[in-house]
C-alpha cells in the first residue's frame, strides 16, 4: 500500500478532497468502450493496484459497457476504503450497437443516478457529473432541468456533490445558481487549449478541473516539441504530457485510463516528474 498520495490532494469546492492524479475507468470495458473486457483478472487488478498506488480518486460512468466497468469496479474494490472517491458520470446511454445517445430528461437522470448506486454497491453517490451532449460540440443551452433534477437528488442524499462534464462558462454559471458545482471535466490537453480560460476560472473558485482526453483520447498527441522535451527529461511523452497539466493549474486533476498495469504505473510516476520552466515555456507553444 502506497504512503504517499500520486500528485498530492486537493481540497475542492464543497469539501471533496481527492487524490491529483486520478483513474479514469473507461478503458476497462470492451472495445468501443462497449461489453466485457478482453481480460477480466487484468482488469481487476488494474483497478486494485491504481488504489493501491495510492490513487483516490476513480472516474467512471453506467454507461460504459454499459454497467460492466462499474460492476468491475465493486466486484474489486467493494467494501471501498474510506478515503477513496468514486466520480461517475449520467447524460448519456448506449444503444444495442453502442453508439452513445443523450440522455438528460428527468426520469432518464434519476433511473440513471440509481443505476450507478446498484451497480457500485454504494447507497449515495460520491460526485455525479452531468454529461452534457457531445465532445466536439458541447451544448449551448440551458442546464438548469438537467442539473436541477441531480441537485434535487443531492437534496435526498443520494449524491454528495454535483459536477458538471463538456460544460461551457456560461453552463457552469447557471449551475452554480442552482447548487455547488466541485468538479468540471471536460476536453483539455497540451494541443486542444479551448478552455484555457476555463481552467484559470476553475482554479480561481477551488473547483477541480479533470481533463479527459489528456493525452488526446482517440487521435494521441504527436508532436516533435514534446518529443523532444521527453527525451531531454528522460520521461516518455505520456509522462510529459500529464506533467504539464498537472503543472498547469492547481486544482487540475488527472484521470488518464488504461487497462494495462505497465501503463498505470507509467501514468503514475508522471505524478513525480517536474518540469522545468524552460520545458513549460516550449510546451506552452505547442498549444499557441
Amino acid at each position: 500500500m502506497a504512503t504517499t498520495t500520486p500528485g498530492g490532494t486537493l481540497t475542492a469546492a464543497d469539501g471533496l478532497t481527492i487524490s491529483r492524479m486520478g483513474y479514469g475507468a473507461m478503458q476497462l470495458a470492451g472495445p468501443g468502450v462497449f461489453g466485457p473486457p478482453r481480460d477480466r483478472d487484468q482488469a481487476l487488478a488494474v483497478l486494485r493496484e491504481a488504489v493501491g498506488l495510492g490513487i483516490t480518486h476513480i472516474d467512471t460512468s453506467d454507461y460504459y459497457g454499459p454497467t460492466v466497468v462499474n460492476e468491475l469496479i465493486r466486484e474489486a474494490l467493494h467494501p471501498y476504503p474510506a478515503d477513496l472517491h468514486i466520480v461517475t458520470k449520467v447524460g448519456a446511454r448506449r444503444s444495442d450497437d453502442g453508439d452513445w445517445l443523450p440522455s438528460l430528461e428527468p426520469a432518464e437522470l434519476t433511473a440513471q443516478v440509481h443505476g450507478n448506486l446498484q451497480h457500485l454497491g454504494l447507497d449515495v453517490l460520491d460526485v455525479v457529473n452531468l454529461r452534457l451532449d457531445s465532445v466536439e460540440d458541447p451544448s449551448k443551452g440551458s442546464v438548469a432541468d438537467a442539473f436541477g433534477t441531480l441537485a434535487d437528488l443531492r437534496e435526498e442524499g443520494l449524491i454528495r456533490h454535483l459536477g458538471l462534464s463538456n460544460v461551457t462558462d456560461a453552463q457552469l454559471t447557471e449551475a452554480q445558481a442552482i447548487a455547488p458545482v466541485v468538479t468540471v471535466q471536460n476536453l483539455y490537453n497540451l494541443a486542444d487549449r479551448a478552455d484555457d480560460a476555463l481552467v484559470d476560472r476553475c482554479a480561481a473558485e477551488g473547483i477541480a478541473f479533470a481533463s479527459f482526453f489528456p493525452l488526446g483520447g482517440f487521435s494521441p498527441l504527436q508532436s516533435q516539441t514534446l518529443t523532444t522535451v521527453a527525451a531531454r527529461l528522460d520521461a516518455t511523452p505520456q509522462q510529459v504530457a500529464l506533467a504539464w497539466l498537472l503543472q498547469r493549474s492547481t486544482t487540475t486533476v488527472l484521470i488518464p485510463g488504461t487497462s494495462s498495469l505497465a501503463h498505470l504505473h507509467e501514468n503514475v510516476a508522471a505524478a513525480g516528474l517536474r518540469l522545468p520552466a524552460d520545458a513549460v515555456t516550449e510546451l506552452d507553444a505547442i498549444g499557441g
